[in-house]
């Protein structure tokens, strides 16, 4: 069983919890209704995440044999065969397109634009996983995208609109995070040489830049979000302090990272440092307490 949830890389789909976050800043999160519609959201979204993820190994098989960490993937080690991958992915489509369908008729809505976001998630991701992960700064533009598509997702599903702030706030921190990855393999790359083709359109230095110049825009975009009139008059005034919680788990992230030289992937980090966990947990009671306790 664990080498199919390797396949399947589960432990990525924490990153499909961005489709609940039109529901968290709305407000709504007590409604059932539209939270059921955001889990249905969220489990579509990971068995497409998956697809793309089994695709990728697929097509790098070869590749990733001769990655110090990669070459321990099911496909790549001969865990799972190809035969086997080829069926676990028809499967996955099979289920997700009936996942499509059966909310649909469960909730008596058309779906659309909710339908149209995850092929072009898919579709997106085919292109990347085929020719375009290797086209430097566009492999990491097509990783931010693929959050907005989650948040959107999550908007379009339950009707909740997003702010454009909110939008541009999810694109610069998911490019700190592909940025922060890409600068983990430039490090690794010094000592077992490149795995990755787009890699010869980076070096340390470049993502440093890249990375610091992100994490500066994601704390304006955060701090212009946090002052806009519609969430002011939504939450409290008071939500810009939690401005001090955002600033601290990205200077602890660029810590880990330009210090420490951290060269695993941010989610990895996230898993592992205690302090970004708790600072992350204390953001997320402040903004439940401005948005459900707000007088």
């Amino acid at each position: 069983m664990k080498k199919y949830l390797k396949l399947l890389r589960v432990e990525q789909w924490v990153k499909n919890l961005f489709v609940f976050v039109p529901l968290f800043f709305s407000g709504n999160i007590t409604n059932i209704d539209l939270l059921l519609k955001s889990i249905f959201a969220f489990v579509i979204f990971s068995l497409a995440a998956s697809v793309v993820y089994i695709l990728n190994d697929y097509n790098d098989i070869e590749a990733d044999k001769k990655h110090p960490e990669k070459r321990r993937r099911p496909l790549a080690s001969g865990a799972i065969s190809k035969s086997k991958a080829i069926g676990i992915l028809i499967g996955l489509i099979v289920v997700d397109i009936a996942l499509v369908f059966f909310t649909k008729l469960y909730f008596h809505e058309l779906l659309w634009k909710f339908a149209i976001i995850i092929g072009f998630y898919v579709v997106m991701n085919l292109a990347y996983t085929f020719r375009l992960k290797h086209v430097p700064i566009i492999d990491i533009f097509i990783i931010a995208i693929g959050f907005v598509l989650r948040v959107l997702a999550g908007g379009y599903i339950t009707g909740i609109s997003i702010s454009q702030w909110a939008i541009l706030l999810t694109f610069v921190l998911a490019l700190v995070l592909a940025i922060g990855k890409r600068r983990g393999e430039l490090i690794n790359a010094q000592v077992s040489g490149k795995t990755r083709k787009a890699l010869d359109g980076y070096n340390v230095q470049f993502a440093d830049i890249a990375l610091s110049i992100s994490i500066t825009l994601a704390i304006i975009c955060y701090l212009m979000f946090t002052l806009s009139p519609e969430v002011q008059e939504r939450f409290h005034e008071r939500v810009f302090y939690t401005v001090i919680f955002v600033v601290f788990a990205l200077l602890r992230y660029l810590q880990q990272t330009l210090v420490y030289n951290r060269t695993e992937s941010p989610t990895k980090i996230v898993y592992r440092d205690r302090y970004i966990q708790v600072t992350l947990l204390l953001w997320v009671v402040t903004f439940l307490i401005q948005i459900y306790f707000k007088k």
